[in-house]
């Protein structure tokens, strides 16, 4: 059987390649497959744990058996479309992300706006370099504005995330939580970009004036 398998952020730029075909025997793992492209590729060892492995845009166990025609990616540690939440490679407008969610009966409105700041890690960084896993980033995106209406009943949230080329000052994220009172907008702001920056597949890459790396690439 043929499986498909995406890859993503230091895995993709090691691999030197974003997509590959793989032949696999009927009855392999996820793990099976690791294991096979480990071979050619330590950098999937070298992560460990740490490296996450998705089906068909869903988070999957390493012993759950492959199926001919699947998408599998191997998914490196995070840096941090339809409905409320996108993905785009356009600058980012706050208040287009805000009306998504803002209405009559919204009295909180609550936005983070995350820009690229000229340092980090005692660099001077030059740009930033986003890389995203389509399908499955806006998937999770709306999963965790889902979970917040779910915690604080009355609550609206929507994120807006960037991916490609930007340079200092530009914006990378936004995301903004509509209530009925000012506590529950803090609370379910606070609490999405939070969450997106643990779960969400977007991986960021920092260019800097001495060199450039992958943010929680190394091991």
């Amino acid at each position: 059987m043929r499986v498909t398998v995406k890859l993503f952020g230091a895995v993709r730029e090691a691999a030197g390649a974003k997509e590959l075909a793989v032949e696999l025997p009927e009855g392999a793992t996820l793990g099976d497959l690791r294991d096979l492209l480990a071979a050619e590729h330590p950098i999937l060892d070298a992560f460990g744990e740490r490296l996450a492995v998705s089906r068909n845009l869903e988070i999957a166990r390493l012993d759950s058996v492959a199926r001919d025609g699947d998408e599998v990616a191997f998914l490196p540690p995070v840096s941090g479309g339809a409905g409320t939440c996108s993905l785009s490679s356009r600058p980012l407008d706050p208040a287009e992300v805000a009306a998504r969610v803002a209405g009559p009966g919204m009295g909180g409105v609550v936005s983070f706006v995350g820009a690229v700041r000229d340092h980090a890690r005692g660099r001077r960084i030059r740009h930033l370099e986003y890389e995203a896993y389509p399908g499955m980033a806006e998937r999770e995106m709306e999963r965790i504005a889902a979970e917040a209406a779910g915690r604080w009943p009355g609550v609206r949230v929507a994120i807006a995330h960037r991916e490609g080329h930007l340079e200092i000052g530009e914006i990378a994220v936004v995301v903004v939580a509509a209530a009925p009172h000012r506590a529950e907008a803090f609370e379910a702001c606070r609490f999405a970009i939070d969450t997106l920056k643990q779960s969400v597949p977007i991986w960021k890459k920092e260019v800097a004036a001495d060199g450039e790396y992958w943010v929680d690439e190394r091991p």
